[in-house]
Order: structure tokens, then sequence, then C-alpha cells
């Protein structure tokens, strides 16, 4: 019997320190939770209904920071984190591109705490090569090859994140391309990250996201610069990071935390240093 596509990837992600993959359930099993202080939305639901604004002050209001614009970007952080790893992960460690659609994707709004929980996507499909064993599977959809699967992708990515972010963009006032560049950066890190922990060759991973993210600008999403790849320590397998081509901008709601180390507006030489000590002592690594 072929194994479902949501326990292949989660036994791939299982060795990894950091996999912060969403729920996935199928409609029978959807907020099954007790209800006491949930309430739930859809991408599509939160858009229409005008929760992004009210949700946005909410926790900017309860939890900051002040800035509107990294309080823009930690929005998308407690939202999209997950849903991004998914549509990275997946693809880089499985070969399988999870098709998300706003309506699918949920999230659960804590009315007690004033914070949004682990997102969920409900009846996740997925686009399979012709060769997948699971290709006949009835939550398969396959491609015909590579490249229309990661068209396939970048398209759900897309459909999926932008009304949040149009919306979000409409209310904070941050501008579409630093929103859409901290999703891109993201996904491109989601790629590495994997690959760098379980010490696959990172440039491998680097052109797949990097594709990935050629298919979501293709589907329409903007962003004034690309990140890039940034060796610091070749020889060594993990000696590979990347500096993102948006900043966060967490550093105007925390001045004394400074630029972080992947920043576009770090100078390399400090981010080399930072790296190598890393490195040297992997407790000081975030």
């Amino acid at each position: 019997m072929t194994p479902e596509p949501h326990a292949t990837l989660r036994e791939a992600c299982a060795p990894l320190k950091f996999a912060p993959l969403p729920d996935l359930v199928d409609s029978a099993g959807a907020h099954t939770r007790p209800p006491t202080d949930l309430q739930w939305h859809s991408v599509t639901s939160m858009v229409e209904e005008g929760w992004v604004p009210v949700l946005f002050d909410k926790l900017r209001t309860e939890h900051g920071p002040g800035h509107r614009l990294p309080a823009a970007t930690n929005f998308l952080r407690v939202t999209l984190r997950e849903p991004i790893f998914l549509a990275a992960a997946s693809l880089y460690l499985t070969g399988r591109a999870p098709l998300l659609s706003p309506r699918t994707l949920r999230f659960p709004w804590h009315t007690a705490r004033a914070e949004f929980g682990t997102p969920t996507v409900v009846d996740l499909r997925w686009a399979v090569l012709p060769d997948d064993p699971a290709a006949g599977h009835p939550d398969t959809v396959v491609a015909r090859n590579e490249d229309e699967q990661f068209r396939m992708a970048g398209e759900a990515v897309f459909a999926t994140f932008e009304p949040l972010l149009e919306a979000l963009f409409q209310h904070s006032r941050a501008g579409k391309r630093t929103l859409w560049g901290w999703a891109l950066d993201t996904l491109h890190f989601y790629m590495l990250n994997p690959a760098r922990f379980l010490g696959r060759d990172a440039e491998s991973a680097w052109e797949s996201a990097t594709r990935l993210g050629d298919a979501v600008i293709g589907a329409g999403a903007i962003t004034r610069k690309r990140p890039r790849l940034f060796p610091f320590a070749p020889e060594h397998p993990r000696g590979t990071w990347a500096v993102r081509g948006t900043c966060c901008f967490d550093y105007k709601g925390d001045p004394e935390h400074g630029y972080c180390t992947t920043c576009p507006l770090k100078c390399d030489s400090e981010r080399r240093q930072d790296l190598s000590e890393w490195l040297q002592n992997p407790a000081l690594a975030p």
C-alpha cells in the first residue's frame, strides 16, 4: 500500500531539528478540538469578512511590536510560517508539491490569549510526477513534468497568500514588495535549512528554491530583490547560509537587537564572523 502523502512528509521531516508543519486534516476531522475560545478563519473568510485589520491590531496591541513594519512581517510569521515550510520542504524532501488554497488554509485565533495557533490545511491535494508511487492516490494530481509541477506549486502559493498580503498591505501600509519579499525569502530558507541540517548539497537545494520562487513570481508575486546564498565556510557541511533580499524590520521594533544575521542591511564581514562562531559553538545559533 502506498503511504499517505501526509505520512511520507512527516517521516521525511522527523530527523529535522526545525520542521514547523501545519496541521493536515481531512474535512471530516477538521476543527474537532474544543471551541471554547477559538475562532476559525480561512484565508478567504478572514479577508472577505474584514478580520485582517481586527486581528492585526489586536495582535500588535497585545504583543507588539509597536512599529507597523515589523508588526506586518510578524503577522506573516505567525500565519504563514508553517504553510511556507510545507510548500518548500515537501517539494524538496519528498518531490511532492502541496496545492494550497485560500479556502483550505485555516487559522485558529485564540481570543483569550489574542494569538494565532498552528495553521491547519484541510483536504490537501498534492502535485506529483508520473513515476511517483502516489500518482494513483485520490489526494494527488499528476503533473506532466517538473516544470509543470513547479508552476502548479507556485500558482498555489500565490493564489493562497495574495489575498492575505493584499489585505495586510491595505491596512498596515507595509509595501507589497516588502510583504512578498518576506514570504519569498522564507520560502528559500525553508529549502536551505533542511539541506544544511541533513548535510546535503546547499547549492542544489538553493536551485530548487530559486525555481519555486521563480514560479511564485511568475504567478504574480512582486519583490525588489531576491535572497542570495552565502558560503562562509565552504569546507564545512553546514558552512553555507543565506542573506535575505528583504529586511524583516525586526530591528525597528527592538533596536537593541540590531540587524538579524541574515539581514541584507548587515555587512558581510560581521555576518561571516557571527556564522563562524555558530559553527564553533552551535548553542549560539538562533
